[in-house]
Order: structure tokens, then sequence, then C-alpha cells
């Protein structure tokens, strides 16, 4: 009986472990990103990973709940896991596109911000205990969903990328965007506490958009879905500021 407790137990801490391995893979195919695996490029294998590693993810947490296997180690498990699948992988993307695009310049490792603010991010989660119902700064997945979608955009139309002016505007956006994770803006949760239209209007607003902006630009909508979400994020905190 005790044998049977303790795989019930690490059950979830196993699907956890399995984010981290889709993670590892996906930093790998990140840093081959430009080189072809049979029809599929290097960067597209860590797009999938990470959204594999994404499932994984949300299993560990439902099946633990399920087989009632919470843990405060299982916690800390999912935050490293994540800072490896959410952090380090679309870091490496980014870096990867860069470095082959000016291999001579220094500016690339300014994407090691994502995964340092990442990092941050996951750990001030962990102690703090306001960010039940709502985040204090963007959520690391919500920046590795940001980052697969504009990524896409780079490596399918690396015309884009062609000036040192363009250099410049990544290297910006890459710290704009890893600044959110560690900023002081509430931005909502995903979850759905009831469906009622009154209290997740911005929810099903969010979920609309998605819709629409990946139907119209493929995987790159997923980019502009999380800007929509910065957006609602900011209106919504400031209607609540001024209501309460």
């Amino acid at each position: 009986m005790k044998i049977l407790n303790t795989i019930k137990n690490n059950i979830p801490n196993s699907i956890t472990c399995l984010n981290l391995v889709s993670g590892a893979i996906a930093c790998i195919y990140a840093l081959r990103g430009n080189v072809d695996f049979g029809g599929i490029y290097g960067y597209q294998i860590a797009f999938i990973m990470i959204a594999a590693a994404a499932v994984f993810d949300f299993c560990d947490g439902l099946v633990a709940r399920l087989l009632h296997a919470v843990s405060a180690i299982g916690k800390e498990l999912d935050s490293l896991c994540d800072a490896v699948s959410f952090g380090l992988a679309p870091a490496l993307l980014v870096y990867n596109f860069m470095s082959n695009a000016n291999p001579d310049s220094l500016l690339p490792f300014v994407a090691l911000a994502i995964a340092v603010c990442g990092v941050l991010r996951l750990a001030r989660f962990n102690v703090d205990a306001t960010q039940t119902t709502s985040f204090l700064g963007m959520p690391i997945p919500a920046n590795a969903i940001f980052w697969i979608g504009y990524c896409n955009m780079l490596y399918s139309h690396p015309e884009c990328y062609t000036s040192a002016a363009d250099e410049y505007l990544l290297a910006a956006l890459v710290i704009a965007i890893s600044l959110t994770m560690v900023c002081r803006l509430r931005m909502f949760s995903f979850k759905f506490k009831n469906f009622a239209l009154s209290g997740n209007w911005h929810r099903y607003l969010l979920i609309a958009a998605a819709i629409v902006l990946v139907a119209l630009q493929g995987v790159t909508g997923l980019a502009s879905t999380i800007a929509v979400y910065i957006v609602l994020s900011v209106f919504t905190h400031s209607r609540t500021k001024r209501e309460g």
C-alpha cells in the first residue's frame, strides 16, 4: 500500500518532468532554428515542444488535484521546469535568430533577459500569496506564447530584419516584453470561476481576439493575442482602481 501511495504521489511530478524534457528539447532545436529537418525547421520543432511543455504544465496540476497529491515539492519543481520551457527556450529562439542574422554582434545576448526576468517572475509568484485571482506582471507561459508568435514572423520573413535599426528595435522589444513579467501591473488570470459575462467579459474578448488573430495571421497571431492581453489588463486594472 505504501508503494502504491508513493507511485500515486509521484505521478504529478513525473508529468512535470515531462514539461522539463519538452523544454530542454525545445532549447536544443531553438539553437538549430534554421536547420531543415526533413521539411520541418528547428524553430518549428521548438514551437511544438514548448506547446507540449504547456500541455504537461496544465496536466500536472490537474492530476495532482485529482489524486490529492499536491505538494510543496511539486510547486517548486513546476517553477523550475517552467523556467526552462517558457523562459530559456524562447530566449534561445530569439538569440538564435539574432545571432544568425548578425554573427559579429553582441546584441543577441540581450535575449537572455527573457530567461532572467522569467525566473524572477516565477520566484516572486512562489512567495506572493496575492496572486491567486490575478497576476502581478505577465505570467511566464504568456511570455512564451508571445515569442512563439513573434519568432514565427521573424523566421518566416527574415527580410523584415535586415538593418541595424531592426536589430535595435528587436532588442528593445525583448527588454520591454521581459519587463512586463516583473512589472507591478495587475494582469487578469485566464481561469474562469463561472461563465457569467459580467465578470468574464475580458476573458471572452481575449478568446475572440485569439481566434480572429490566429485565423488571420496564423501562428504569428499568438504574439498579437498577447499584445491584446496586455492592453486588456491595463484597461481592466485602471477600471478596477477607479471603481475601487
